[in-house]
Formats: C-alpha cells, structure tokens, sequence
C-alpha cells in the first residue's frame, strides 16, 4: 500500500464500513441493479477503446499507402464508433450520478435519524472530543463521500479492464526488441510492456513522495473552512446582541484569526499541489512522445507500419494510463481519505456517546399521576457532584419553583427530570401515557411561517386558526394574527419577551400535563409574567408546574419551594 495516500488496511476497513449498510439495505436491489448497468456501460466502453485502437492501424496504414477507398471507408467507421462512444459516456456519467444521488439521499436520511434520535445532536456535545461541526458531516462529507468512493472505485475498475484488454495488444505489437549484451544478445518479448510497467511504478511512487502530506492537509482544511463559516452564523445569529455590545472589533479579530488558519493550510496545500502539479504535468507530456520513441525502432527498421506505430503508441498510452490510475487520482485519494476520516470519526463519536454511562440514573414509567425522585444525585462532566441524595414528590395538578445561585444546578436538575443529563445517578419515576412539555429560557424559533412556529413541534390534534388567536390574545400577541403565514426569521424580528410569550401560546395550544419552564418569564416584565402565571393556572388547572427562576415573585405561583445551594444540599419548603 506504499503508492496509496495513507490508505492503509484501517482504512479500508473504515471505508467498507461506511459503504456495507446502504448495499445491505432495503434499496440493495435497485442500487445493485444500477450500479450493474453502470459497471456494463464501463466494460463496454473499454471495448470501443479496443476498437478504436485497432481503427488506427487500418485507418493510418490506409493513409500511408494513399488507398482511399479504404481511407473513406474507415472514416465511416470511425463515425459509427465515435456515435456509440458518446452515447456510452453520457449515460455513464448520468447514470452514475443518479447512483450517487440515491445513495447520498440514503445515508443523510439514516445520520439525519442517529443524529436527532434520542438527543444525540444535544449528548454529543458533552463528550471531551466533540464533533465539531456535525452539520457539516452530514451535508458535505456525505455528499463527497458518495461522490468520491463512486468516481475512483469505477475509475479503477475501468483502470483494471483497459490494462487487461491492451496490455495484450500491447504485448502483441511490440515484437521481441534485440538488445546487444557482449558477445550475446538479449531478446525481450513484449517490451513496450515492460516499458510502460517501469514508467507508471516509478510515476506512482514519486507522486506518493510528493503527494503524501495531502490528505491531513485536506483534513485540516475542512475543519478551518466549517469553523470560520460557523462563525459567520454565530455573528448573525447573534448580531443584536453584538450590536448593543460594540463587539465589532472584537469579532472582527476572531474572523481574521480563524481565516488565518484557513488561509495558513491552504497556502501549504498550494505549495504542495504545485509540486505535484510539476511532476504530474511532466509526467503526463513525456507520456506523449515516450511510446513513439521506445516504438521507432520497429518502425524504422520497417518491422511496422505508420498504422502499427501510432496503434502501438495509442496502447501504450492506455497500459500506462491504467498504471497510473493512482498518479492522476492522488489528490482526488488524499481528499477522499480526509472524508472517510471525518466521518468516522463522527460515526465513532455516536458510538460513544450512546455508551454514556444513561443506566445510572433508572427512569421508569408508572400509572399513578405522581413525577417521583428518589436518592437522586447529580454531578457535572468533571465529576463535581451538585446535588445529593434529592427525595421529591409532585402530584398531578401540584406546582414546585425551583430556586438557588447561578450554577447552582437548577438547569441541570430540568436536564435530568426530561432524561437528556447523563452524569446523575437514582430513580425518577414518571407518570405513564402523560403529556409533557420543557419551556427553556430562550424559546426555538424554527424558520417557517408563523403558524409553524406558534405550533412547535407539532400539535397532536386539529388546531384551528381561532384557537391559536385566541391564544395569542391571551398571550398579548393579537397584533401578529395576521401574519400567520408570513415566513420569517422570527427569532430575529421577535425580542426576547414576545418569544416567550410565543412559548406560553404553545403551552395553551399543547395543554401539556406535566409543564416544565427553565427562567421562562426571565424577559418578561412582573405584570406580564402575573398575567401569563395566572392564565396557566385558571386554563391549565390539572397541569403539575415545575418552575426554574430567581424572582421572590414566582414564590406567590407555587405552592412547593426546591432550593439548591451547588454543593449537594437542598431544601424543600410548602410555601
């Protein structure tokens, strides 16, 4: 494996890895069917090759003895040839890219679903090695993945059968070369063969010396590239905030930072494309004029005439085209290889992160309506622990305000109740076949019309549009009724407040069993959030409310007061 760009048995085995499961699944026939038609265009490709190849002997050879019958004759061969020719590489391609399309739909169907299943895209990022930019993994890697493994495992199938059929006529044209050795003579059977093999080994191995630093550098570049695009969105994502703040400058210093990264390998790439741009441009101009020269001989001593000579050159060119498959692909290998690295690497990331130690903390389901948490202990991912030994107990209908210091584990505690929170150990129990809904402090928006948003993430019943203005109204929201189906960034038109009083609409539209708010009214002001409170209670009247906040005024909303200090202890009062 020395002439290959670090593609070694590991990654072999990677690459089969992330190949096996879409030729195993349940579009195995199709795929295979297609990608039978496919390699069939390939085999019959070489074979116009072939006879093009034997074209050219008759057609020069016609020209050399000025026979012009025969010289018009081989034109309209020729005509024919080119006509099947073209059509064969058309479809090929065509069909090709249909495969690859199929197949890239596939596996982003599949990550896109081990990526949202269970919350892996929210676990991942407790992990010390975390993935970075997933997103990228799943639109971009995917795409060239699929591209790059279809491209040069056809391209060296193609590779294999040309050299197969022309080493052949190669073998046969090239006579036996006699070459003076002392008093002896030295015959070589099919030395052009020989020739061609010598060329394309010494290519391949020299385009590896040159060429090896390419993949890690292919690798780098990704990351620099989706870190200072991330970046960018982060900057307009949060470009109000960024506004208030000034921070112009200050961002400005880290694009330029994070650029110079991009700028940095890309420049080494550059001087390493260079260099093999010099060798690989050589190379490929000697292989031009290299056949007729080592081919002279035979044509000079009359052995072969000028249809033999140029056919001779045309199967030397295929043989040594064959053998340096990996020559013309190295940079096309290196690239492929950073991606079959990357999304490894993601795959692996996955695995890991499913094996998180869940089973420490027993969450189990139950008919009584009673949310249950018995010797619960929390810790945070350097195993600082932050809450120890929590007892509690809420009935349906029941309201508890959870309260303590900033990091002292209230978050984390609404983390752990809805499952997402590894690091705690005890038992939670649940109430079975109730509904559930978590109001974090800063509510999703996700891009779509408002209607979308106000129904997030999706109602399991008929909501009409008089329930959700009338909701609205409640919510102090009546003047965007009539924008229900404008599409909009609405986390950019809407503050901080009027989000959360879209969160309180989709409590009113869900009318959830178990309600769940972390600082859910933090930008509201105390009227609003009194009214809001009120309406939960005379609307939602069976609805059990877990609150998360700072304000005395919340105390007024609940009847049980949980309080964490971030050492371990806790405090549970009926107000």
């Amino acid at each position: 494996m020395m002439c290959l760009p670090g593609l070694n048995r590991k990654f072999l085995q990677d690459t089969w890895h992330l190949t096996r499961e879409y030729w195993r699944s349940e579009e195995k026939w199709r795929a295979g069917g297609l990608l039978a038609v496919i390699i069939t265009l390939n085999l019959t490709y070489v074979y116009i090759l072939v006879l093009i190849n034997t074209w050219f002997n008759r057609f020069y050879n016609a020209l050399q003895n000025f026979d012009k019958e025969e010289v018009f004759s081989a034109l309209g061969e020729f005509c024919l040839l080119a006509a099947f020719y073209i059509i064969v590489a058309v479809y090929q391609l065509y069909l090709r890219q249909m495969l690859e399309i199929k197949w890239r739909q596939w596996m982003t169907g599949k990550y896109l679903n081990v990526w949202l299943k269970d919350q892996m895209y929210y676990r991942l990022q407790l992990t010390e090695n975390y993935t970075d930019n997933p997103d990228q993994r799943i639109s971009e890697d995917l795409r060239l993945f699929t591209n790059y493994t279809l491209q040069l495992s056809l391209g060296l199938l193609k590779a294999v059968v040309t050299l197969v059929s022309f080493i052949a006529i190669l073998w046969q044209l090239s006579g036996t070369l006699v070459i003076p050795f002392g008093n002896h003579q030295l015959a070589v059977s099919g030395y052009m063969v020989w020739v061609a093999i010598v060329y394309a080994v010494i290519g391949t191995w020299l385009t590896h010396k040159i060429g090896k630093p390419l993949a890690q550098l292919n690798f780098d570049q990704q990351r620099y590239e989706a870190d200072f695009r991330f970046s960018l969105v982060r900057l307009r994502e949060n470009s109000e905030s960024i506004a208030f703040y000034g921070g112009e400058a200050r961002e400005e210093r880290a694009f330029i930072s994070r650029f110079g990264k991009v700028f940095d390998n890309y420049w080494q790439i550059m001087q390493r494309q260079k260099h093999l741009t010099w060798f690989a441009s050589g190379y490929g101009q000697i292989a031009i004029i290299f056949p007729l020269v080592v081919a002279m001989p035979r044509y000079f001593t009359k052995e072969i005439q000028l249809g033999g000579l140029l056919q001779t050159s045309q199967a030397f060119s295929k043989v040594q085209d064959s053998l340096s498959f990996f020559v013309e692909s190295y940079s096309t290998l290196a690239e492929w290889k950073a991606v079959v690295d990357r999304l490894t690497g993601f795959v692996c990331n996955i695995q890991q992160v499913s094996e998180l130690p869940q089973s420490s903390t027993i969450i189990r389901t139950e008919p009584a309506p009673v949310l249950a948490v018995n010797q619960l202990d929390i810790d945070l991912p350097d195993g600082r622990r932050i809450l120890s030994g929590l007892n509690l107990s809420i009935q349906a209908g029941e309201s508890l305000l959870v309260a303590g210091p900033s990091g002292s584990g209230k978050s984390t505690l609404l983390r752990t109740l809805s499952g997402l929170w590894p690091y705690a150990q005890g038992s939670i129990v649940i109430p079975e076949g109730h509904s559930f809904l978590f109001l974090p402090q800063k509510s999703y928006l996700p891009l779509g019309t408002l209607r979308d948003t106000l129904l997030y993430p999706g109602p399991k019943r008929s909501v009409t549009d008089e329930e959700i203005m009338a909701a609205m109204l409640l919510c102090k929201l009546d003047w965007l009724k009539g924008q229900l189906d404008k599409i909009e960034d609405w986390s950019r038109v809407l503050s901080l407040g009027e989000q959360q009083r879209i969160a309180f609409v989709r409590v009113l539209i869900h009318q959830p069993e178990w309600l769940f708010m972390d600082e859910a009214t933090s930008a509201l002001d105390e009227p609003t959030e009194r009214v809001l409170y009120t309406l939960l209670r005379e609307r939602l009247a069976g609805t059990a409310m877990i609150s998360v906040g700072h304000r005395n005024t919340l105390n007024s909303y609940h009847k049980k007061k949980l309080t964490l200090d971030g050492a371990g202890r806790w405090s549970l009062l009926t107000m």
